[in-house]
């Protein structure tokens, strides 16, 4: 059973090592001006990082800003509010959303979310928000916005998972002691969100680790242009979906190393994300005495 575990962390280990080793030639020609150059210019051995950290990072953002309020209202009314024939199909249905294939979102970001955006919902903020240059710029459907929309409805299961476990094992103690105080419904679960604030910020993280490192949805619907724009309108390319746009056609070995080594960045940030978030959630764990962190 050691030797079982011990391979899990071996592979761990082999990944940074083989991502390292292939990644010397552009840290060495580059160093950590690789990180800040604003370029990607394969045909001339020219290689910046920084439109696609922007991307990775702007992107994630927007799909936190809209499903952590969505998650946290799902999981408050699964856990607080819903009687149990309403929850179970409600939880089944959200469950479902994680098994959907990252492809199919995809599909319906093309078809459905990007035409919605460049019909409705786009005209409406630059009427209305246009002075604004996050709201400037054409509108295609196809850009920022649309990928980080993408993003939140796929991390959205995630965040929600994980703060229904949070809220479950808070004592239920604290609710009963509330309600014999006489706080309303509302009152008592303000208690309990205030109780499992930590455990919160570590499914919010973990959203954020999932968000980081989605991948083929967000190719499909982003624009794939490494360019750096105030507009969420525009085109733009995250880490992920460079690697997956480009890597089947990078011959040349100082291209191939440029994109192994954000492929290490990548891996190194989402894994310090994760770990983080679950030192968030274990934290609760240790508090209650009764958690089960996931």
């Amino acid at each position: 059973m050691l030797i079982f575990a011990t391979t899990i962390l071996l592979t761990v280990v082999a990944m940074i090592f083989m991502m390292v080793w292939n990644s010397m030639p552009t840290i060495k020609q580059f160093g950590i001006g690789f990180l800040f150059g604003r370029d990607w210019q394969p045909a001339s051995d020219i290689y910046g990082a920084l439109p696609f950290i922007y991307g990775t990072i702007v992107s994630s953002l927007i799909a936190l800003i809209i499903a952590v309020p969505l998650s946290l209202g799902i999981a408050i009314f699964l856990v607080e509010q819903a009687p149990k024939k309403v929850a179970t199909p409600i939880a089944f249905l959200v469950e479902l959303l994680a098994a959907i294939p990252s492809v199919v979102y995809g599909l319906w970001g093309i078809f459905v979310l990007a035409p919605f955006i460049r019909n409705y919902l786009g005209v409406f903020l630059q009427d209305y928000f246009g002075w604004l240059p996050l709201f400037q710029g054409r509108l295609t459907g196809i850009g920022m916005l649309t990928g980080g929309m993408i993003m939140a409805l796929m991390v959205t299961p995630i965040i929600t998972a994980v703060v229904r476990d949070v809220l479950e094992v808070v004592p239920t103690q604290q609710r009963e002691a509330a309600l014999a105080l006489g706080a309303t419904k509302w009152e008592t679960t303000k208690i309990v969100l205030g109780n499992a604030a930590s455990g919160i910020a570590g499914a919010v993280v973990l959203g954020l680790g999932r968000a980081l490192g989605e991948t083929m949805a967000v190719t499909m619907v982003i624009g794939n242009s490494p360019q750096i724009s105030a507009s969420l309108f525009e085109p733009a390319y995250t880490i992920a979906s460079v690697l997956a746009a480009n890597f089947a056609e990078a011959t040349d070995s100082l291209y191939l190393s440029a994109l192994i080594e954000m492929g290490l960045v990548l891996f190194l940030v989402t894994f310090v994300v994760n770990g983080f978030a679950k030192l968030l959630v274990a934290r609760v764990a240790k508090g209650t005495g009764t958690a089960k962190v996931t």
